[in-house]
């Protein structure tokens, strides 16, 4: 059987706030990778229920943290639509993405305006 490996590494300042996320992955090679955040989903088969982690640094600035869930949301409607063919779930997540960038995007302009 292969084995695939994921390692992620935090730095985090006197305060334990991540200053900076690096990860490699052993198929991809011995490259590490910088992250702004990470958002880990893992369903535990003996609880049955979701465990989560989600890290950011202190450097993301909001409107990319807003993007980066969006980004997120739209990714998982992909997944769910190849997993289980539920196109309807599918649909409707990429509706409150739409949605969601259209609400990001008016509060930027209407920071604009006001700056």
């Amino acid at each position: 059987m292969k084995k695939s490996e994921i390692y992620f590494s935090i730095a985090l300042d006197d305060k334990s706030i991540p200053e900076a996320i690096s990860w490699r992955a052993t198929d991809a090679g011995e490259k590490i990778h910088f992250a702004k955040a990470i958002n880990i989903s893992l369903w535990d088969r003996d609880e049955a229920g979701t465990m989560k982690i989600d890290l950011w640094t202190k450097d993301m600035p909001v409107d990319e943290m807003k993007y980066f869930y969006i980004d997120t949301i739209g990714a998982m409607a992909q997944s769910i639509a190849t997993a289980t063919s539920d196109d309807v779930m599918a649909q409707k997540m990429r509706a409150l993405c739409q949605e969601l960038t259209k609400h990001v995007e008016q509060e930027q302009k209407d920071n604009k305006g006001n700056a």
